[in-house]
């Protein structure tokens, strides 16, 4: 089963991400910073990354770093999810497979996924 992660300290929109994202057949992990999700790499590696800009104890911008730099992680997509910090974010886009400002629309990001991994029934 294609497995995404959502990093985002607002309880509610990882909620919300992850319902939407499970009804169309992925599996979610969730994390509430960049920290706790790289402690969850440590037991499951994900399809693709859903990630806030700003966050308590480590950014997402330090969240994709830390991906990029790891030789099994490297290659996953992701995805950033900004408001405040756009413009750092477009400075380091190198890291990111998709910026998309907030509030997101569903049907954008749900197509961003698909181009990047597909749908759960290609997997």
């Amino acid at each position: 089963m294609t497995t995404i992660m959502v990093v985002d300290d607002e309880f509610l929109i990882t909620d919300i991400l992850g319902l939407a994202l499970e009804d169309v057949g992925y599996r979610v992990l969730k994390a509430s910073n960049g920290k706790k999700a790289i402690e969850l790499f440590t037991r499951e590696i994900p399809t693709l990354v859903i990630t806030d800009f700003m966050m308590p104890s480590m950014t997402g911008l330090e969240l994709a770093q830390a991906i990029k730099l790891r030789d099994d992680t490297a290659h996953i997509p992701i995805i950033l999810m900004t408001g405040a910090q756009a413009h750092v974010a477009q400075q380091n886009n190198y890291l990111f497979a998709q910026i998309l400002g907030k509030p997101f629309d569903m049907d954008t990001l749900l197509d961003a996924i698909r181009k990047l991994i597909g749908t759960p029934e290609d997997q």
